[in-house]
């Protein structure tokens, strides 16, 4: 470890509890050590254990609700399914690290679901819609409306509390963190003006909006002792403009949920209680992107907020929200910002992120691009967590990699992140392994992608992959076509075809006149002050948005109803950048026809059938790709295997490129 990261690496003081560095991983949905229906979840475990064997001071659960969905016990009525937990708390403790659970009372009004879905899965919605006050509406279903808890309800949640962090102390575990003031849950709604119109103990006065997370913070400490660390997940501000409705940075609003000022009195409260650590970013559903910042946050983007929280508080605060960049994250501690460094996504995409840090190995970690995809997105999907970079989240023995005991030759065509991942595993594993790319640069059309100033992660992993590919032995042939007869010359045992897709050409007169995505990506073209983006995808509302930063005046064109209308794209990156395209006035055409490219612009048809001309100096064409798969056809009966793999198979994006080729390396 070099000098420069050394501070990393202190010590930190949370109540009692001494943790051995200042990284802490906060709670990510999925990596859960008890699952709703009762059952002790080993995956869950076994996951937290590779983290703390990674080098990680502080863990913390997903969160375990008290109130499970679907259960008719309470948590702490679980005792003793629960207790299998023991072995991994002791395991963590192994390796020097530290875990705490975190409880949640849930969902209320951010419960992703509406009555019709609940009655399907024979939930009583009465039990499951509940918040502060009645009518409340849900984030995702705003027709659907939530009911109010009463006091005794309200008691009946702070015993769970109480008990369940009894429970998690005689399991083994450090303490508690409450998922309370944090994100819009259902205690954070308590806590808001907005939320609660509550007449009773629990509502008014700031002082009894949060009572309910005082109460928990109080009851555990009477119960576990003064020494079982308590801490609290805490947004400092909740970034609403109203509901479904979230600032972005640098907007000036007025602050509909948990302002700026009344904040430092919410955590003075907090820490009068007994509250040993705030767990802190911003944030809530309505502004979903900054508890779960995608690319087009800039790193550290909670730092602001958490670094004036600090100035109010004696306890320890630790910030979280892409705070993965070690030399951000250590002139952080070194200016006294904070105490604390939380991360969790980067912890998937590289286990040892922590060790290989403490190493100086910076350059080998594989870096977290905030994309969403494999985490949060498939969570929404009701699939189990996983990664987009690392398929081996949760699928650690599918994905164990074993030395083959029947090396063969084999080449793989094609040096995009698809081709350079099944090149490397291969090589890995044993095989003698050719890597054959027809250009003079290893990323295909990731290195485009990467370009936007927002993209700087997924420069990051480009970056890993060029260097892990030319570390584990992989014979590169760059400026190389691989024909069929290139490949009969080498007497390869396999081909691995990872030649990507091609972009679409649409039947529309004058569609040559456009700009491909791709050439617009490389800067290899010249744009105009006016354009219009044909396609309303992901990747034609990135272009949109990085053309109106750079101050062109923009338009998007989109067949659909709506943009981004991509299955697996997580909410918080869809629906941040669609807000950016509003703040940035881009004009949005949705069921929307393209008749015709002119000189001028572009003429089109909309639902109605009323049409117009779109004037533009340039029309960039972001329509989609077809995969390119016209050498895997001319190899079938040359060699015995042969296998295709990511865009040359199937359009998709970096998960299902990467776990294509993770599937064709373990079967090789």
């Amino acid at each position: 470890m070099t000098g420069k990261y050394d501070i990393l690496f202190t010590p930190m003081k949370i109540g009692s509890m001494e943790v051995k560095n200042r990284f802490v991983m906060c709670a990510m949905g999925g990596t859960h050590v008890f699952l709703p229906d009762g059952s002790y979840d080993k995956q869950g475990c076994d996951y937290l254990i590779e983290r703390a064997k990674g080098g990680v001071g502080l863990l913390v659960t997903g969160a375990t609700v008290v109130a499970p969905m679907g259960s008719p016990l309470w948590l702490h009525e679980k005792k003793q399914a629960f207790m299998a937990t023991r072995r991994m708390t002791d395991e963590v403790h192994r390796y020097g690290s530290k875990i705490l659970l975190q409880l949640s009372g849930g969902s209320g009004r951010t419960l992703p679901a509406n009555e019709a879905l609940m009655k399907a899965h024979g939930l009583d919605p009465k039990i499951y819609f509940v918040a502060p006050s009645d009518g409340l509406p849900n984030v995702w279903f705003p027709n659907t409306q939530h009911r109010g808890l009463s006091t005794e309800e309200v008691y009946q949640y702070i015993h769970s509390f109480i008990e369940s962090a009894k429970m998690a102390q005689e399991a083994g575990f450090d303490g508690i963190e409450i998922h309370a003031v944090h994100e819009g849950y259902l205690i954070d709604q308590f806590t808001m003006e907005c939320t609660n119109q509550r007449t009773d103990e629990f509502g008014g006065s700031l002082e009894n909006r949060l009572r309910f997370p005082v109460e928990i913070i109080k009851g555990v400490k009477e119960v576990c002792g003064e020494d079982f660390v308590v801490t609290v997940r805490y947004s400092v501000a909740s970034k609403m403009k109203a509901f479904n409705s979230g600032a972005l940075p640098g907007e000036a609003y007025k602050e509909f949920g948990r302002s700026l000022e009344e904040s430092p009195a919410v955590a003075r409260i907090l820490e009068a209680a007994g509250c040993d650590a705030l767990d802190a970013d911003n944030g809530s559903y309505d502004s979903w992107y900054w508890a779960h910042p995608p690319m087009y946050m800039p790193m550290g983007c909670n730092m602001p907020e958490v670094t004036y929280i600090k100035n109010f508080v004696d306890i320890p605060v630790i910030c979280a929200g892409r705070m993965d960049d070690p030399a951000l994250a250590a002139k952080a501690l070194e200016d006294g910002l904070f105490d604390g460094i939380g991360i969790a996504r980067a912890f998937l995409a590289d286990p040892d992120y922590v060790n290989k840090i403490k190493k100086g190995d910076l350059s080998d970690i594989r870096p977290c691009i905030a994309c969403h995809n494999g985490c949060l997105a498939q969570i929404f999907l009701g699939k189990q967590l996983t990664c987009a970079v690392n398929p081996a989240v949760f699928s650690e023995e599918d994905y164990r990699l074993v030395k083959t005991e029947k090396p063969k030759k084999i080449a793989v065509v094609g040096g995009g992140l698809g081709g350079m991942e099944v090149a490397r595993l291969a090589a890995e594993r044993g095989h003698a392994v050719s890597l054959y790319e027809k250009t003079g640069e290893l990323g295909g059309v990731f290195v485009a992608a990467a370009s936007p100033d927002f993209k700087e992660s997924d420069r990051l992993l480009l970056k890993w992959y060029q260097k892990k590919v030319k570390e584990s032995g992989v014979a590169i042939h760059m400026n190389t076509e691989a024909t069929v007869d290139v490949l009969k010359a080498e007497g390869v045992d396999a081909v691995v075809v990872a030649t990507g897709a091609k972009p679409k050409k649409l039947p529309i007169q004058g569609f040559d006149k456009t700009v491909e995505a791709m050439d617009y990506l490389r800067g290899n073209a010249e744009i105009g002050e006016t354009v219009v983006v044909m396609g309303g995808g992901l990747t034609g509302c990135e272009i949109a948005y990085d053309l109106a930063k750079a101050g062109k005046k923009v338009a998007v064109v989109e067949m659909l109803d709506s943009l981004i209308k991509v299955p697996g794209v997580s909410a918080a990156n869809r629906n941040m950048l669609l807000e950016l395209l509003a703040y940035y006035n881009v004009e949005v055409h949705t069921s929307t026809k393209v008749d015709e490219i002119l000189s001028e612009g572009v003429k089109v048809t909309d639902a109605e059938g009323n049409g117009q001309v779109i004037k533009a100096n340039t029309v960039i064409s972001a329509v989609g790709y077809d995969s390119n798969a016209a050498l895997a056809e001319a190899l079938k009966g040359v060699f015995a295997e042969v296998y295709t793999i990511g865009d040359a198979k199937t359009v998709g994006n970096v998960m299902t490129v990467v776990k294509d080729a993770y599937d064709v390396a373990y079967v090789l």
